[in-house]
């Protein structure tokens, strides 16, 4: 088995990137959906997040209202922290026992937004970033994703900047252009990580 890290920041593209690699027949570990999953209602960590935050962060129906807890952590580091303190340690348990039943001769691609932030780097076998321009992932954010300037400017002001993540890079995808210039990119990276799984 071979553990990939992927990683980027927001709006670099990564989703996209994932969905190709998927398609080539990695297996899939898509922390930000086990994020979402280990918040659901009826859990211990939505009841956790609830405890920490109050009852201003849950929907009408008693789901967590995202947009209501992002404007919380977005603007203060120490909520932040404290929301990864509930999450993170749920992710990371479930995540592992997604790994445990991958075939073992497969290639494991760990999609993790905050990898770098949170030093996780040394987990993998390697990492592979998704690379676009600050410039980029602003554009992509207000005409794509709909978000003012100044919230997409937060989001990514509160991740690792572009040269801590090429930092922790052993193969980048640069994804500053069209999706069509994207997909031999993410097909080379892909004929290299069978490769290293084969070796």
């Amino acid at each position: 088995m071979l553990k990939v890290g992927l990683t980027g920041g927001i709006g670099a593209g990564k989703s996209e990137v994932s969905r190709l690699l998927v398609s080539y027949g990695a297996v899939l570990i898509d922390a930000d959906r086990i994020a979402r999953e280990v918040v659901e209602p009826g859990t211990p960590g939505l009841a956790a997040v609830v405890e920490e935050f109050g009852p201003g962060v849950l929907a009408e129906d008693g789901s967590l209202d995202r947009p209501a807890l992002g404007s919380v952590v977005f603007a203060d580091p120490d909520a932040l922290a404290a929301l990864n303190a509930i999450v993170h340690p749920l992710v990371r348990d479930r995540s592992a026992a997604l790994e445990a039943e991958a075939d073992p001769a497969s290639v494991v691609v760990h999609d993790v937004p905050l990898l770098t932030e949170n030093g996780l780097a040394p987990l993998y076998d390697l990492v592979v970033v998704v690379d676009a321009t600050s410039r980029t992932q602003l554009d992509r954010l207000v005409r794509l994703r709909g978000m003012t300037e100044a919230d997409a400017r937060a989001r990514m002001a509160a991740q690792a900047d572009r040269e801590k993540r090429l930092a922790v890079a052993d193969l980048v995808i640069d994804n500053d252009g069209s999706l069509a210039q994207l997909e031999p990119r993410v097909r080379a990276v892909w004929d290299e990580l069978v490769r290293r799984a084969a070796g």
